[in-house]
């Protein structure tokens, strides 16, 4: 199952960890890491995001005696891109993704067969409850600022979402979306205007990883993901909430994805909590150790409460 192939370098966590490739059943090539523990959380990133980056969650989950599994979503970290610019963040459809769910839930099974928990990050947490909704059953799910819907005006929401309906058929948007570029996000951003962490060390730590590991870096999404993820997070609005325990975690400063989108689900959802922490921004598990301490703390208690 391991195949030496796939390069792995996580500072901060446990040196058990190893890194192998897998193929979607579209022949999309896509890496995954594994830490062995008495029970195994499933990590799904968001976006841009990528194993490296998850380095002292792990190092906490292991000790609390968790090992995990983490991917690397397609179009992003080391598995397969598919634009001559790499930096762009590209899918055709956002219902791929679910091929990367099923790659990365069926070696959690192979790794040990039984429910279990997911810690589901921004991106991911889209992904995840679109898995919940086709019948996939974790023991508990965490989410750390689920991107339901996008911090900007319904204005533009609505005219991307019309946009998404004349790309899709025509296969276009492979252009970057608008007020993005190659160095949009961490690449091009420094300390003082940055809307992930308040935490300088956190932030230094990430930049840091993509400057040592270029092909980590990730700029902005194609104007076809933009108009494909306002598409998806709009379905999954109408959509009625899971039966399965579930945490959602909010900053109080977020600015990439919608609050009211992340109240508004739990308020639909009868076995989901929402903790929301003060002078935080998107990235809880990146952030000064106080809120990402409480985070996982509560995130390891659903996780112990619900998981056998």
């Amino acid at each position: 199952m391991t195949d030496p192939a796939a390069p792995l370098a996580v500072s901060g966590a446990p040196d058990s960890g190893r890194a192998f490739w897998r193929r979607a059943d579209d022949g999309t090539r896509l890496r995954l890491a594994h830490w062995p523990g008495e029970r195994c959380v499933v990590i799904l990133p968001g976006r841009t995001e990528y194993i490296e980056k998850y380095g002292l969650v792990i190092s906490d989950l292991a000790k609390a005696g968790w090992g995990a599994l983490v991917i690397d979503w397609r179009g992003q970290g080391m598995s397969d891109r598919f634009l001559p610019d790499a930096r762009m963040g590209h899918v055709s459809h956002f219902a791929d993704y679910q091929r990367d769910l099923d790659v990365i839930l069926t070696a959690a099974d192979e790794l040990a067969p039984g429910p279990k928990p997911w810690l589901v990050h921004s991106m991911g947490g889209c992904i995840g409850f679109r898995g919940l909704l086709h019948g996939k059953r974790p023991s508990a799910v965490s989410f750390s600022a689920p991107m339901l819907g996008l911090s900007q005006s319904d204005l533009l929401t609505k005219a991307l979402h019309l946009l998404s309906f004349a790309l899709r058929p025509l296969d276009r948007g492979k252009t970057y979306a608008p007020t993005t570029g190659p160095d949009f996000g961490l690449p091009g951003m420094n300390f003082d205007e940055n809307n992930l962490t308040t935490d300088r060390k956190q932030f230094d730590r990430m930049k840091a990883q993509i400057n040592d590991t270029p092909e980590l870096a990730l700029g902005g999404p194609s104007l076809r993901w933009t108009c494909e993820a306002i598409r998806e997070m709009s379905a999954l609005a109408r959509q009625p909430a899971p039966d399965v325990a579930a945490l959602f975690g909010l900053g109080s400063d977020e600015a990439i994805v919608s609050p009211k989108a992340i109240r508004d689900r739990v308020a639909a959802w009868a076995s989901a909590s929402l903790s929301e922490f003060s002078d935080a921004k998107h990235e809880l598990m990146m952030e000064r150790s106080e809120i990402r301490d409480e985070f996982l703390r509560q995130t390891l208690s659903l996780f112990d409460a619900n998981t056998r």
